[in-house]
């Protein structure tokens, strides 16, 4: 009995010794959007590139905790890199926004001449747990080179709907259709060929 017990023990203890396992995420098309153009463009739209700064750059998920203190969570990743689910965000808030389902990201989007081509910079990208997302973007929507197409700056402060990593992730995807209905406005505004 006495070694059972102790069996027991020193599996509980184990258990309870064993790291916590990681979640990945990744940002979404706000699915709430609804199209906003008369009709959809005559030409395919390609998002990316993608710019996002250094210090967001990377698999864990960065938060802020006061005004200089970050943080890097190892149990928080990314599911893909940042730039990359940016991109596969904005090319599906865009194809809903823009009803239309010729929008592709530049990593898989046939080249086409003809394309409006939409970049992205991503100048700050904070996350504050339980709070806020910040997003400034600055981006530009270009057709063929002599185009000098549209160009814009979002600012985005979105509150988070709660104090985990689920609510701080989809306040970013939220944040992101917000930018995607800037630039949508903007390509809404392009001569059509």
């Amino acid at each position: 009995m006495r070694s059972a017990c102790l069996c027991m023990v020193t599996a509980a203890v184990i258990a309870g010794c064993a790291s916590p396992r990681a979640s990945f995420y990744r940002l979404s098309a706000d699915d709430t959007l609804t199209a906003t153009a008369a009709r959809a463009p005559a030409r395919p739209v390609i998002v990316g590139p993608v710019t996002v700064p250094d210090l967001v750059d990377r698999p864990q998920i960065v938060t802020r905790n006061t005004r200089n203190e970050v943080a890097l969570n190892e149990y928080a990743r990314w599911g893909e890199p940042l730039k990359s689910s940016i991109a596969d965000a904005i090319a599906g808030d865009l194809t809903l926004l823009l009803g239309s389902d010729r929008v592709a990201v530049a990593s898989r989007a046939i080249p086409e001449t003809q394309a409006l081509r939409v970049r992205v910079d991503i100048q700050q990208f904070e996350s504050i747990p339980g709070d806020a997302v910040l997003i400034d973007a600055r981006w530009s929507v270009r057709g063929t080179m002599d185009d000098p197409g549209a160009t814009g700056r979002s600012l985005v402060r979105e509150p988070v709907n709660g104090p985990d990593f689920d609510a701080l992730v989809a306040a970013h995807s939220r944040a992101m259709g917000r930018v995607s209905r800037e630039i949508a406005n903007a390509i809404g505004g392009e001569r059509q060929p």
